[in-house]
């Protein structure tokens, strides 16, 4: 078997819902241009907030791989 080499990408998703379907849309948006997606590693969560404090997006940074095939 060969040996594989996977590159790593990091994603930031937004969603008005929860941080969830941030993640979510990161991963469903990514796999639109890159074959092979491996695994998604959630490493950081916030929030964007109005001039009021209100929560107008959840945000979430993720590190995502993806098989690498190189020439």
């Amino acid at each position: 078997m060969p040996e594989s080499i996977y590159k790593v990408i990091e994603l930031i998703g937004t969603s008005t819902d929860s941080w969830e379907k941030a993640a979510s849309n990161a991963v469903e948006q990514a796999a639109k241009s890159l074959r092979d997606l491996r695994v998604a590693e959630v490493v950081k969560l916030d929030m964007q907030l109005d001039a009021k404090g209100k929560v107008e997006a959840y945000r979430a940074k993720l590190n995502v791989s993806f098989k690498f095939e190189g020439n």
